[in-house]
């Protein structure tokens, strides 16, 4: 298992326009909309770490010992089969949070969180977050909704992967992607997209030939650089549409 690069606890720094600690600029859509109270609570008992490509943030039916605000990067959330075959069932980013078994008392993970793309988290005890959740009811709010935005993402996911050829769904896959990390350039293998998209090396070759030739993406091994969204959003399947809708609409109505 690759390890996380950690750093010690540093010091926070909060305002109206800016969160920032241990010289990070936080990013973590979750940590940015808690109020100031719950923002202290948290930071009191995390601390940055590196994520980089193929590092395992929670591991399948293993206890969870740390839970991670994702800051930046990319992580996949896999069902892992008895005969170690794994697909892709979520996807998150800055928007997300890994660990969230424990935010409903729960100690084990059901599913392997990997990172893709390197990038950093925030990461907090699992016992600390425990207590920490006990004086901060709006980060527990905030826990529950990504709960079901994941459900969400899981079942629309599961639809897909049966009813839609390879390369709508790597489309799909694409923008999703982008729509996290924030930059067209996205490292990635054959594997991990063969892996993501639960099928075979030769399909994602071909589903990205197709992509490639009709200009929507540049496609060279280990990287993927999309060069036209719009495209991408034309070619990808309705899921990719159908998610952003609940989303914005659960948004919209939230309070």
């Amino acid at each position: 298992m690759t390890k996380t690069s950690t750093r010690k606890r540093g010091k926070s720094f909060l305002n109206s326009g800016k969160r920032s600690f241990d010289g990070q600029t936080i990013y973590n859509a979750i940590l940015l909309d808690l109020p100031r109270r719950e923002c202290e609570n948290v930071f009191a008992k995390m601390e940055l770490v590196q994520t980089p490509p193929r590092f395992v943030l929670n591991e399948s039916a293993e206890y969870i010992k740390f839970v991670y605000f994702v800051n930046s990067g990319l992580i996949s959330i896999l069902n892992i089969m008895s005969d170690g075959k794994s697909v892709e069932v979520g996807l998150t980013g800055k928007e997300g949070f890994v660990g969230l078994p424990v935010a409903v008392g729960f100690q084990t993970s059901p599913t392997r969180a990997l990172t893709q793309i390197a990038g950093t988290a925030f990461r907090v005890n699992a016992k600390a977050i425990e207590n920490i959740l006990r004086e901060c009811p709006e980060l527990e709010k905030h826990l529950h909704r990504y709960a079901l935005e994941l459900a969400l993402q899981g079942a629309q996911l599961a639809a897909c992967n049966r009813l839609h050829e390879v390369d709508e769904r790597l489309a799909r896959w694409l923008l999703m992607s982008q729509d996290r990390v924030g930059t067209p350039n996205l490292s990635l293998t054959q594997e991990s997209l063969s892996m993501m998209l639960g099928t075979r090396r030769a399909s994602v070759t071909i589903a990205a030939g197709i992509l490639q030739k009709a200009g929507f993406i540049t496609y060279q091994r280990g990287h993927v650089k999309i060069q036209s969204r719009a495209g991408l959003e034309n070619a990808a399947c309705e899921c990719y549409r159908i998610l952003n809708k609940q989303l914005k609409r659960w948004q919209n109505n939230s309070h």
